[in-house]
């Protein structure tokens, strides 16, 4: 079951707009999303983000919608320049670390996109990188639990384990003692009562 996906790429002309349009899994719903710029996952700026509704918000020339009956997310990027090329995330914000998957924006100059351009940027596809993200993100969301939860909870129960051990082996080891010196003492006194 994915958490979220977008388009691997999209294009859009200088001066226009593209729309970019991601589908998260519906247990995600309510949580707020985001759109980051950079190509570093760990370090990419948020530009623009959610507030848990999906009232439409709008920055410069951003806007983001979130679609809970469609689970899906809708960013618009407006009056588009040269430099809006650049590597950017649909995420999800959630506790511990955030979920998201890469969208690659190109902004061509005015009036020098062909008929293929254009037939790629019609055509969504599906983000393969998603998967990897979302492996590195529970790589890391395991290594945290690894360090912080399960190793200490793995020596707790061994101590238990040994402490739980050790005591139970007493009892016996004492009632054996008793019963070998009680048995001796039986032993010892038959043989001097005998004749």
């Amino acid at each position: 079951c994915f958490a979220i996906q977008g388009p691997a790429w999209v294009r859009g002309p200088e001066k226009g707009s593209v729309t970019i349009q991601c589908h998260y899994s519906s247990r995600w719903q309510a949580y707020n999303k985001w759109w980051c710029r950079g190509a570093n996952w760990k370090t990419c700026r948020v530009l623009i983000r959610t507030t848990g509704s999906e009232k439409e918000r709008k920055s410069g020339r951003l806007s983001i919608r979130d679609n809970w009956r469609e689970n899906s997310l809708l960013v618009t990027m407006e009056m588009l320049r040269q430099n809006d090329t650049d590597t950017y995330w649909c995420g999800i914000e959630r506790f511990l670390t955030d979920l998201g998957t890469r969208v690659k924006v190109t902004v061509y100059p005015e009036g020098k996109d062909t008929m293929s351009s254009q037939l790629h940027s019609s055509m969504p596809t599906v983000d393969s990188n998603t998967y990897v993200i979302s492996s590195d993100l529970h790589k890391r969301t395991h290594y945290i639990l690894l360090v912080f939860l399960k190793v200490p909870a793995l020596l707790i129960l061994a101590g238990v384990v040994l402490w739980l051990k050790k005591s139970t082996r007493k009892i016996p080891e004492e009632q054996w003692r008793h019963t070998l010196s009680s048995n001796l003492d039986s032993e010892l006194l038959d043989k001097d009562i005998s004749p």
